[in-house]
């Protein structure tokens, strides 16, 4: 048996319609997964779709995740049919803004995209787990490294990873009990349409500065695909609370 393999695991993806999510999508399709794909954009998960392998064993979910009650009216269907052994919470968004223009608004924008919409679909498709079940669930969070170093401009995102760190060591000791496996995932800078689009990747000058901070360069989208189809395999079966920091070597300096 390959323990690495996700052939027969039903996987929820958030985030799905792009970037890291989108990526994830197709490298947990190369080790056979059932894929439940979640995104605001039918087309655009349309489209994820058509990059996985096995596509008749997917499923796409057109939902905000703030919407709990919409949330509410999809599980409850799919939790009754379906066991589900994974849920990646890629959904979310970046901010560089500095404190001086910090607004209520703008906290209230991160922390719902960033931790309370991670919640939201946690708690629904954790309710396929039974308190006695002899198989494990994997719940993964993507963090960043923002959430343990400081940058400037960073203040309102870097709170809300940092408090997404601090919940998964609680809800691991919680959860435990049910098998279910709860883990972070902290990557530095990955290359990816959104992070293209930043002043970074813009910038001949601080592109140079940016992989200086990166011993290794930095990242690519499957870098953190397959970190995430380790934490979701069997391979991960002893793992939980814990934040896999994948930076190139960003925070060893």
């Amino acid at each position: 048996m390959n323990p690495f393999s996700l052939v027969n695991k039903n996987i929820i993806i958030t985030g799905a319609s792009s970037g890291l999510g989108r990526n994830c999508a197709v490298e947990c399709s190369k080790q056979g997964a059932n894929l439940f794909l979640i995104g605001r954009n039918m087309s655009a998960l349309v489209q994820t779709l058509n990059e996985c392998l096995n596509q008749e064993n997917h499923q796409l979910i057109c939902c905000d995740l703030l919407d709990t009650e919409k949330l509410k009216q999809i599980f409850l269907p799919l939790n009754e049919k379906f066991h589900f052994h994974g849920l990646v919470n890629f959904a979310g968004i970046s901010l560089t803004l500095p404190f001086r223009n910090t607004s209520d608004s703008k906290l209230n924008e991160l922390f719902q995209a960033n931790i309370y919409s991670a919640v939201n679909v946690s708690k629904l498709a954790i309710k396929s787990q039974k308190d006695s079940s002899s198989t494990q669930f994997s719940l993964i969070f993507i963090g960043s490294i923002m959430g343990l170093v400081g940058e400037s401009g960073k203040f309102v995102y870097s709170m809300t990873k940092g408090a997404l760190l601090a919940g998964v060591k609680s809800l691991a000791v919680e959860l435990a009990p049910k098998q279910i496996r709860v883990n972070m995932i902290s990557p530095g800078w990955v290359q990816t349409p959104m992070t293209e689009n930043q002043y970074y990747a813009k910038n001949q000058e601080a592109m140079d500065e940016l992989n200086k901070k990166h011993p290794l360069g930095v990242g690519k989208p499957e870098d953190i695909s397959w970190a995430c189809i380790y934490l979701l395999s069997d391979a991960a079966r002893w793992v939980t609370g814990t934040n896999l920091i994948l930076d190139g070597g960003y925070t060893a300096k």
